[in-house]
């Protein structure tokens, strides 16, 4: 069996890929080239088909709409595209959230981790591990005891020198675009990191729809 069979065999017909962005009246839907490359590859590693026309479409029926919103675009295995929406509430500036560290682990091996998808089981356990009043986010590590991501962003540690620390998708996460964009950018780096580490700078937690949030772990 192809690489690309066995990944999708191991999804149900049901199972979608997912973006998430964010949509601005004045400066339209923030990274979305991005977002359509990773969908794009993505339907290509497992077998989806992929229609740009067809996406374009569904995103420019949203085009008129004069508030901020969270998109949420998916695409099932047959190549058909639906958004969905909500109003975009942004967080306080001077939001820190906190974190905790899930028993949860991902599999490092896993190449199913690169890809967004409905398949969520093991995030949805990490979060259910605590209450929302708990913990604004979750992180997860291996199997080897690296930090991998949070259930819905992925991890930077500034150690005072301006670079962000991240891990390394050889640990087992999702390329989130953010994460993406700052390592092209050249403020991000990638690195193995262990929970440890994060005692050593200030943590941050990220992804396109809300950007980097300021955060803080608890034990």
């Amino acid at each position: 069996m192809s690489v690309e069979g066995a990944l999708r065999h191991r999804l149900d017909p049901t199972d979608c890929l997912i973006e998430t962005f964010r949509y601005e009246p004045d400066h339209g839907f923030l990274r979305l080239d991005r977002h359509l490359d990773r969908l794009e590859r993505s339907a290509a590693t497992l077998g989806f088909r992929f229609d740009h026309t067809a996406v374009n479409l569904v995103l420019s029926e949203l085009l008129r709409d004069q508030d901020a919103l969270r998109v949420r675009l998916t695409l099932d295995s047959a190549g058909n595209p639906e958004a969905t929406t909500q109003a975009f509430v942004p967080l306080a500036k001077d939001t820190i959230w906190t974190l905790r560290l899930a028993a949860t682990k991902l599999p490092s091996h896993d190449p199913l981790l690169a890809h967004k998808t409905t398949r969520r089981a093991l995030y949805e356990a990490a979060r259910a591990e605590f209450a929302q009043h708990e913990a604004q986010e979750v992180l997860l590590c291996n199997e080897l005891g690296e930090l991998c991501e949070g259930t819905i962003t992925n991890l930077f540690v500034d150690r005072g020198d301006g670079i962000l620390a991240t891990p390394p998708l050889t640990s087992g996460l999702l390329p989130g675009v953010l994460r993406g964009e700052l390592l092209t950018s050249g403020r991000a780096m990638e690195q193995v990191l262990f929970p440890a580490d994060l005692q050593q700078g200030q943590i941050y937690v990220g992804n396109s729809l809300r950007g980097l949030i300021a955060a803080r772990l608890l034990s």
